[in-house]
């Protein structure tokens, strides 16, 4: 039986923090943390768990500098500090949980994840059936 993070590798204890909202757009959006960090140019798990790994006042302080340089919400501009203190609230507790910690440094690190060897595979039988389907038309004449 295959792993159940095969579909989705990143931790989902990520998704309450990354799926909260940071506020309204101009457009009367609502923006959440991932959209936020993605518009900022950054990678939203790896920016998580770097922020994990931090600790909850220090991530609070990166997280406040982060919202200050987003300028899609209005909001942000007078309160990026409430906000970032109310969003690390959110983060996962890195020290409690052996399990979050490792997957916070995979993420950070940037380290390949199975289910790159499992896509790496599936694209080597597709080429490999490819050829065989290729090659075994031509040899009816």
């Amino acid at each position: 039986m295959a792993a159940p993070d095969v579909l989705n590798p990143h931790p989902p204890e990520f998704d309450r923090f990354l799926y909260a909202s940071v506020g309204k757009d101009r457009n009367g959006y609502a923006v959440s943390v991932l959209s936020t960090l993605a518009r900022l140019g950054l990678d939203p798990w790896k920016e998580t768990a770097e922020l994990v790994t931090l600790g909850r006042d220090d991530a609070q302080a990166r997280l406040g500098t982060l919202l200050a340089r987003f300028r899609d919400v209005p909001a942000l501009a007078s309160d990026h500090g409430k906000i970032a203190r109310d969003l690390s609230q959110l983060l996962p507790e890195g020290q409690t949980s052996a399990a979050l910690q490792r997957a916070a440094s995979t993420v950070a690190d940037g380290r390949p994840g199975t289910s790159g060897a499992i896509w790496a595979i599936l694209a080597i039988i597709f080429v490999l059936f490819q050829m065989f389907m290729v090659g075994g038309s031509g040899s009816g004449e």
